[in-house]
């Protein structure tokens, strides 16, 4: 499937990450069999389809926690990103943002925060996921 979604990443069976998918894209994950679609992108970036009408059109769950910048990646969101994970009935689940940082940014702050994670172990656990350009910002954050 990494031929399909930007910047595609599976770091474990039940989790995959990457950018905004297409329509066609939203298709294919669903017959690969992913029950889930958590979006991170607020709804300023749109993706020029309702997102969730055609996630529920696919028979998928859809979730919404919107990451527009670091200002957002704060520790209710990292929780919320746990529970959405925590319910078995939600995976498999792909997680995206516009390209995958954020959602690379705020699965390291879920690993520092929930997991107690080192900020070097999140940091490398949050690539995994995606996280490029946030890495300052990820530390900047943990530091406080």
């Amino acid at each position: 499937m990494s031929e399909l979604i930007p910047n595609f990443k599976q770091p474990t069976v039940d989790v995959a990450t990457g950018g905004q998918p297409s329509l066609d894209q939203l298709a294919r994950v669903s017959d690969y069999g992913f029950r889930s679609i958590l979006n991170l992108r607020p709804v300023t970036e749109n993706s020029g389809f309702d997102e969730h009408v055609e996630v529920a059109r696919l028979g998928m769950r859809y979730h919404h926690l919107p990451v527009a910048t670091a200002d957002d990646l704060t520790q209710s969101a990292a929780a919320e990103l746990g529970q959405i994970l925590s319910d078995k009935s939600n995976l498999p689940i792909l997680v995206h943002c516009g390209s995958g940082n954020r959602v690379g940014a705020l699965f390291a702050l879920r690993a520092a925060w929930i997991h107690g994670a080192s900020t070097d172990d999140a940091i490398k656990l949050g690539q995994q996921y995606g996280l490029t350009k946030m890495e300052e910002d990820v530390r900047q954050i943990l530091a406080r």
